[in-house]
């Protein structure tokens, strides 16, 4: 059997208007790395070094926080926005999967997205698309972690030109599915503090097993070994970008357009552990979700005959908030999560 292996791809005909052949080729193998793995590392996506180091700069600062202090930013309770401390969250739960020995996940995160003054005029609602929190201990953390937003934000739209052209659809496809869009960026740190032992008291989990719920994800991560995605044959296989890449991978919403021909992969992260003891690991998750209102159906041409339609119409927004109840509300979700729920369980450790 081949090594598993995520494909780099890099967009530069997409950036700076390549031919058309240029073009045809990136999707071309956009679409083999969406039917055979779900991730891809996409090199020339134009993200200047500035902002990677602005983002490690945030992500830094905030979280060397005390505790007491994080926590004075706690996210309310449902709103997708604000820090959520250590073992508050289980993302397996999103996909139904329950182990009575696990303990709730070992990793802080910080959430940040789009809010109703980022699409004036479009009458949102407020509760779906929240005002930031935005912590008042580093007076560079807003404007470094907005300047990384707006990249990711540009860069995750040319994602969605390239998957226009790779699944054969009109230009402009998926505009009115992403005009006001759900953006959120959030913030991970596996664990705390460096070099604190740990007592396994349980299955340790840095971040559980799950697909990510939107429509497309860019990931920013350091060089700390964590993410494993898991392969058709069932095995967990460690993951780590190249330098000066994005790992991208695609979201529950996409398999439900294509009726999962494109794969939204089941991943999760484990702890980094030596020897009894920590060794910190960070990483940052822009989510391109979609509209809240925006109704998600099978794409045409995405169900051969004689094959089942695997989903049946749902909104971004309810999709959303069911995998939500399931992680951060520890609310097992049972919603179209069988198949992936099966694939979990039948992985190996």
């Amino acid at each position: 059997m081949p090594a598993f292996h995520v494909p780099a791809i890099d967009i530069t005909p997409y950036i700076a208007n390549g031919t058309d052949a240029e073009r045809a080729d990136v999707a071309c193998q956009v679409d083999e790395a969406a039917r055979t793995v779900g991730f891809m590392q996409i090199l020339g996506h134009g993200i200047p070094l500035e902002a990677w180091a602005r983002l490690g700069r945030a992500s830094d600062r905030f979280f060397e926080l005390p505790l007491d202090v994080k926590k004075q930013y706690r996210a309310p309770a449902g709103v997708n926005r604000g820090y959520s401390p250590p073992r508050s969250e289980r993302l397996s739960l999103s996909l139904g999967v329950e182990k009575a020995e696990r303990m709730n996940d070992f990793f802080e995160a910080f959430n940040l997205g789009a809010t109703t003054t980022d699409y004036p005029g479009a009458g949102l609602d407020p509760r779906m698309y929240p005002e930031n929190i935005w912590p008042a201990e580093s007076d560079t953390f807003q404007d470094d972690v907005e300047l990384w937003m707006s990249h990711a934000r540009s860069v995750a739209r040319v994602m969605m030109r390239i998957f226009t052209d790779a699944l054969g659809l009109p230009a402009g496809h998926f505009d009115a599915y992403t005009d006001h869009s759900l953006d959120v960026l959030r913030m991970n740190n596996y664990a705390l503090p460096e070099g604190e032992r740990v007592e396994l008291d349980g299955d340790l989990i840095g971040m559980g097993e799950h697909t990510d719920f939107g429509i497309v994800t860019l990931l920013w991560a350091d060089d700390v070994k964590g993410l494993q995605v898991l392969d058709a044959d069932g095995g967990w296989n460690d993951v780590s970008p190249l330098p000066g890449a994005l790992l991208v991978n695609l979201g529950d919403l996409t398999a439900r357009w294509t009726n999962e021909q494109w794969k939204s992969t089941l991943h999760r992260v484990k702890p980094p552990v030596i020897d009894g003891r920590i060794r910190r690991r960070r990483s940052a998750a822009f989510f391109l979700d979609g509209n809240v209102d925006a109704v998600i159906t099978t794409l045409p041409g995405c169900v051969a005959e004689g094959d089942t339609e695997l989903y049946g119409p749902i909104t971004v927004g309810e999709h959303i908030e069911a995998k939500l109840n399931g992680s951060r509300g520890l609310v097992n979700n049972t919603k179209d999560t069988g198949r992936e729920a099966r694939r979990v369980l039948a992985g190996d450790a």
